[in-house]
């Protein structure tokens, strides 16, 4: 049990909006020990076909495994739609999980009236993963899910207010809020991107509306796994983390620094091949 407490948790996405994912983990498990990878080479995932999606996520798992981790996060919502299984499958007994599991128990939670939406990635939702977890923890669900493919740019772009991401706020979600009696009561933040852009959804979307964001579900689902497992670290001094990246480290610090709430240096970013 000591040897694995000390071991980190590996942590992978298609890029930086995943480092939202690690910023949760960090604030719910401050004492351990992180490994997070980019995929930046091939990202995004959300346009990619079911295969090659869990082609990536394999090779980027198996990159991690290799550095001894004794636990996998899938910070990205294409991948854990897509991958969960194969990840799961391959790398028994360790420890896999996903980010949509949690977003979905949370939303089911949240919702008084059973009408849900979810905000996400065209893979993500074309993939129905979102709506068929909701569909098996309530079945009197109803659930709407909306492709924002753009919020990923304006998220690396930090154009997180003003009138670009308020007119494709207004774009995506008023037709979901138009009529106030029958819509939704919750809202599901399917890509860890969107919490960036969490303030313009928020006020688009109503005051009435519950927000539910998948990296803060996904860090206590973890906390519960590692506890069960008797895999965590205690938190007796704050954990380390390696940032690894598939290419461009400069901009990974520039843009990442937004989604992890303080400054990267690209010196802090070990570019790899996968």
């Amino acid at each position: 049990m000591a040897e694995s407490a000390t071991q980190a948790i590996g942590v992978f996405d298609s890029g930086v909006g995943g480092l939202t994912v690690l910023r949760a983990l960090q604030a719910e498990l401050p004492g351990e020990n992180y490994i997070y990878l980019g995929d930046t080479a091939r990202l995004p995932y959300g346009t990619k076909s079911v295969e090659t999606v869990v082609r990536y996520a394999l090779q980027a798992a198996d990159e991690l495994v290799a550095r001894d981790v004794k636990a996998l996060v899938i910070a990205c919502n294409t991948a854990s739609a897509a991958a969960l299984g194969a990840l799961r499958e391959r790398f028994a007994p360790l420890p896999v999980i996903g980010v949509i599991e949690p977003g979905a128990e949370a939303a089911c939670a949240a919702s008084a009236s059973g009408r849900i939406a979810v905000i996400a990635t065209e893979g993500t939702v074309r993939n129905g993963a979102y709506q068929q977890a909701i569909a098996r923890l309530r079945p009197d669900a109803r659930v709407q899910a909306v492709a924002c493919q753009l919020f990923v740019a304006l998220a690396e772009e930090g154009w997180l207010d003003g009138e670009v991401a308020e007119a494709a706020a207004a774009r995506y979600l008023q037709p979901l809020f138009a009529d106030r009696v029958a819509a939704p009561d919750t809202l599901v933040l399917g890509c860890t991107h969107y919490p960036a852009l969490r303030g313009v959804i928020a006020a688009t979307a109503g005051s009435a509306v519950r927000i539910v964001d998948s990296a803060e579900t996904t860090a206590r689902a973890t906390r519960t796994i590692l506890q069960a497992d008797d895999l965590l670290q205690p938190a007796r001094s704050p954990g380390k983390v390696r940032f690894l990246a598939t290419d461009g480290v400069a901009r990974f610090a520039s843009v990442g620094g937004r989604f992890l709430g303080r400054t990267l240096d690209a010196s802090e970013i070990e570019l790899i091949d996968l």
